[in-house]
């Protein structure tokens, strides 16, 4: 086929080029630009990160509270991964990703966590409790006002684990926070059938996404995902056009978008959001929308 009669020919073999290319590059080493200064009373968003990575993979509504709104982003490293050998090694590619992108980063244990997976809590319940305490106690002394974890059907067994530990530790707390506390699941093996929030994410935040992926070196030489991560997020935009936008909807004039799912935690019970904006643009600043939200009680 000539490829100047068809010029989907020559997007395709440029997406393959860039692609390629992009195997050659540094991995890591990449200097932070200048980070915010959050104050010292800004909201706090804690990401409950099943791996290190995770924090970046999922982490555009995350860097858009720090960078535009002023949010304190702090990482919780809820596990180091299962291969004890790379433990150490993948927290210090975890400093080095989140010191790039601004985070704050909080360890659970000497080497994170582990066996944090559904037949752990389903079978062991002197392991999982403790486990369940420790999050619950990062609730207490952190008291954000959002919260990112993965969604219960994420394919990998320790992401679908994460969302057990952090949904246990709030019930184990009751009532606790007195404050609505804002819910938003992740998704990343297992796409969400329900998620109600898509937002856009600007060029430069994914460059810088992929960037931060790109430090979890022993990562991504297994796996090269920094490099299909735009892919992805362009992915999003497909189907958040309808599956967040509405069955027939235009897809909005976005490049990238992330999915998430917005729910709340107040007085001890999950309350799905009513708010109907379901999709925050890059002009809109993120931050407004965890202020004045109203929920119906989701029993």
């Amino acid at each position: 086929m000539n490829s100047s009669a068809n010029p989907y020919a020559d997007l395709v073999v440029g997406y393959a080029r860039l692609f390629r290319d992009g195997k050659n590059y540094p991995l890591g080493g990449v200097a932070p630009g200048a980070r915010p200064d959050p104050s010292g009373d800004a909201p706090r968003a804690l990401i409950f990160s099943p791996h290190p990575d995770d924090e970046c993979i999922i982490g555009g509504l995350a860097l858009r509270l720090l960078r535009e709104s002023g949010w304190k982003v702090i990482n919780v490293a809820v596990t180091q991964g299962s291969a004890r050998a790379r433990q150490a090694e993948r927290w210090q590619e975890l400093q080095n990703a989140c010191r790039f992108l601004g985070f704050d980063l909080l360890p659970t244990a000497p080497n994170g966590l582990e066996k944090v997976n559904p037949k752990t809590r389903q079978s062991e319940p002197a392991t999982w409790e403790p486990m369940v305490k420790v999050m619950a106690g990062i609730l207490r002394n952190e008291r954000p006002r959002v919260i990112f974890f993965p969604h219960e059907h994420d394919w990998n067994s320790t992401h679908i684990g994460v969302h057990f530990l952090v949904m246990d530790a709030l019930r184990a707390m009751g009532s606790e926070p007195a404050e609505t506390l804002h819910l938003v699941e992740t998704e990343y093996w297992g796409q969400m059938v329900d998620p109600n929030l898509m937002v856009e994410c600007s060029a430069g935040d994914v460059a810088d996404l992929v960037t931060g992926v790109s430090f979890h070196v022993g990562e991504v030489k297994r796996n090269p995902f920094h490099l299909l991560l735009p892919a992805w997020m362009q992915d999003n935009v497909r189907r958040g056009s309808e599956l967040v936008g509405g069955q027939g909807e235009a897809a909005p004039d976005y490049s990238f978008a992330t999915l998430y799912r917005h729910r709340l935690w107040r007085d001890g019970h999950l309350e799905n959001v009513s708010n109907s904006d379901r999709k925050l643009g890059a002009l809109q600043p993120p931050g407004a929308r965890f202020e004045k939200v109203t929920g119906s009680v989701s029993r």
